[in-house]
């Protein structure tokens, strides 16, 4: 079809063209306008009943899940763990001003507490190393199996107001075999020694008696400024809960749950010169404790099956 009126035949798509062209044009120039013209209002935004308010206060993030904070960082200069063989793990606290801290406030009778622990919440280590006057701490460690280890450092600088809990990944080269974390219980069986934890953990308040041959074990000795030393790490990420001494003549404790969930408990107590830990699984209220699978796909209940 030709001349006028094949023009008009092709006229409603020519104008349909013509009319999308102007709207993304105006369309375009309208989102323009929102960004070039500073003095245009924003259209109101849609009401929400799950929005926070400003006085609303920020949960506080649990110790050792990060590696800096508060102007603090920290740095190792070993990269892997030594298996059966002890090697120096040296490390640095840095400060606000990237130079290696070389003062600090002691806590729990030392500057610094070490905790290491490998991914699965199993090779639990209190150590203390050694700063040297350039800042650089340094301890020998080994540990028993390879795979992937969370080390948590506990201080207080002395410009620093309270105590943090920075902490890294360092692995342990070779065949990695996780175990799954034991069954919850109220005691513990180490060395020959019976400790036995009451309380709740969801409480915050926990109790500890030890005893031995069927008898309670009297003259625990002090260890790091008290009866004993309580660590306590969540499943699954290993946050590093802050524990304080209740009381001076018991193995008594005041922790701070941030969370439901199940908890790794490490009991530090010392007896005839010598420390030992005795180590508990605890579930808080609400929370959840997954039954471990065997390698077959079947739930191991802790029990032998014919």
């Amino acid at each position: 079809m030709t001349g006028a009126a094949g023009w008009l035949s092709k006229t409603p798509a020519k104008l349909s063209a013509y009319t999308i062209g102007l709207v993304l044009i105006f369309g375009a120039a309208a989102g323009a306008g929102r960004v070039i013209n500073p003095d245009r209002k924003p259209a109101p935004a849609a009401h929400s009943e799950s929005h926070a308010s400003p006085e609303t206060p920020r949960a506080e993030i649990p110790g050792g899940l990060q590696v800096a904070q508060d102007g603090y960082r920290l740095r190792a200069a070993t990269r892997q763990l030594s298996v059966g063989t002890a090697r120096q793990f040296l490390f640095q606290v840095l400060g606000p001003d990237d130079k290696p801290v070389t003062s600090y406030t002691e806590n729990h009778d030392k500057d610094l507490h070490l905790i290491l622990v490998r991914r699965d919440m199993s090779g639990y280590q209190h150590l203390h190393p050694t700063r040297g006057s350039d800042g650089t701490w340094s301890i020998p460690i080994s540990v028993d199996t390879p795979g992937q280890y969370r080390v948590l450092a506990d201080f207080q600088p002395a410009a620093h107001h309270e105590a943090i809990t920075l902490g890294i990944d360092v692995p342990a080269p070779g065949d990695y075999r996780p175990v799954p974390l034991p069954a919850p219980a109220t005691t513990a069986e180490v060395d020959g020694y019976t400790v036995t934890m009451t309380g709740e953990l969801s409480s915050g308040e926990l109790g500890f008696t030890v005893s031995r041959d069927g008898g309670p074990v009297t003259g625990l000795e002090p260890y790091l400024g008290a009866l004993g030393h309580l660590v306590v790490l969540r499943e699954g990420d290993l946050a590093y809960l802050h524990v304080h001494p209740a009381a001076e003549d018991a193995l008594a404790f005041a922790a701070e749950i941030p969370s439901p969930g199940a908890y790794r408990l490490y009991l530090d107590f010392q007896h005839g010169g010598k420390v030992r830990t005795a180590e508990f699984t605890a579930v808080t209220a609400a929370g959840e404790y997954v039954v471990p699978e065997t390698p077959e796909g079947h739930a191991d209940d802790g029990h032998t099956h014919d």
